[in-house]
């Protein structure tokens, strides 16, 4: 079937590249390349945007929340770790430039304990709040910008920023932590016509939502951690409510770039 197409193909992962690649148009920005600096692999590999001239710039804070022109619900991903990887990269909310790295974990690189089945990143310019109460579920935002799962059928490049129609989205939550799981499609995938909205996806990719709700709830067991949970009564959420939660993540992002809300050790490039 379709969907299961969608959850379990498992589609060849390009190299990462360790050279500035031509500046293309990416998400509606025509400036990004990728610099790769130190070695694949280990805690010196960082995968940096830079623009036209060379610059580092960040993941986070220099790309648009949403393509120019784009439709309601349109949004930039940036790929962190590409369908069927199993390397925990993640852009370094710390570091200057926010470069994509490989986390660590006492002091050693953070592997999953088999593949993700979808491409996994997040949206630029969105921040959940650790000072924010959610109103309903109790808990605070896990500090990180919103995540992206995008179901769609190709494997998309760490660092790249691909346009995506925002379909649902699951409250996860994490140690205590609220961590949203937007899930997504791109714009550009054969199916992307046919998935408006959460049920869409019920409808036409059977499987897909509950397996990416049991992926999450399950993958830190193997280190002797708890389940997580999802708030909702575990319901994935439709359309309408994750362009909700993304407005308020991007209201939240602007006020750490102004100053409004303390940014602690992340670094906003202000």
């Amino acid at each position: 079937m379709r969907g299961r197409m969608v959850l379990m193909c498992a589609v060849g992962l390009r190299p990462v590249i360790s050279f500035a690649i031509g500046a293309a148009r990416r998400g509606g920005v025509a400036l990004r390349s990728t610099l790769v600096e130190g070695e694949v692999g280990t805690e010196t590999y960082k995968n940096y945007l830079v623009d036209d001239a060379g610059a580092k710039k960040s993941y986070w804070h220099d790309i648009p929340l949403s393509p120019e022109g784009a439709a309601a619900g349109v949004y930039n991903m940036v790929t962190e770790i590409p369908k069927m990887g199993t390397a925990k990269m993640e852009v370094a909310t710390k570091d200057e430039s926010n470069p994509i790295v490989q986390d660590e974990k006492k002091g050693k690189l953070r592997f999953y304990h088999g593949p993700i089945f979808w491409n996994y990143g997040c949206l630029p310019k969105t921040w959940e709040n650790p000072n924010d109460e959610h109103p309903e579920l109790k808990c605070f935002g896990d500090n990180d910008p919103i995540d992206v799962v995008e179901i769609g059928s190709a494997a998309l490049e760490e660092g790249s920023v691909t346009p995506v129609k925002a379909l649902g989205v699951l409250a996860m939550i994490d140690d205590g932590e609220l961590d949203w799981k937007v899930i997504a499609i791109a714009e550009t995938d054969p199916l992307a016509a046919d998935l408006d909205d959460i049920d869409d996806v019920e409808a036409k990719c059977p499987g897909v939502v509950s397996g990416i709700r049991e992926w999450f709830r399950w993958y830190k067991t193997p280190d002797d951690k708890p389940l997580n949970a999802f708030g909702f009564d575990e319901t994935c959420l439709p359309k309408a409510k994750a362009i909700e939660v993304i407005a308020e993540t991007h209201a939240a992002w602007q006020g750490l770039r102004e100053g409004t809300i303390d940014a602690g050790k992340l670094w906003t490039g202000i």
